[in-house]
């Protein structure tokens, strides 16, 4: 009978994630964000349209009065803009500015960088055969 994964498994994999977010967020510092700003950021910079800020907040999972505290700093830094919503006037967009959009390819290049770095040591096909098992455990949580 299978007892499931190795006791080790799941301490290994989740030093390696904080190894990764470490080497990130060291990349990130001059950027003067906090991982929170960081998030907002992304999930307005891959969105298809401006997010409502109710909406924003349900993506970050917190509550709206948190959500305006990040899309305030990401406004003070430039970074995000907000516009009364056309189809409903008690409701804000949010959408990053062109330097959020500058920021924003700055942190993938540092997302990259930093696994990159943690993965050096692996051989080609070993990252390979990570990407693989990885993929589909994404796959099933999907």
């Amino acid at each position: 009978m299978d007892s499931g994964p190795e006791p080790d498994l799941p301490e290994l994999f989740l030093r390696t994630a904080k190894r990764i977010r470490r080497n990130q967020m060291t990349r990130l510092a001059p950027l003067g964000l906090t991982p929170g700003q960081a998030r907002a950021l992304r999930f307005l910079g891959h969105a298809s349209e401006p997010f409502r800020m109710a909406e924003l907040a349900e993506r970050l999972g917190i509550v709206p009065r948190s959500a305006t505290t990040v899309v305030d700093a990401l406004e003070s830094a430039g970074l995000a803009t907000r516009t009364p919503d056309p189809g409903n006037r008690r409701s804000t967009l949010v959408t990053p500015t062109d330097a959020g959009t500058a920021v924003l390819e700055r942190m993938a290049r540092a997302r990259r960088e930093a696994a990159a770095e943690v993965f050096a040591t692996l051989s080609p096909d070993q990252r390979d055969t990570l990407r693989e098992l990885l993929a589909a455990l994404d796959a099933a949580g999907a």
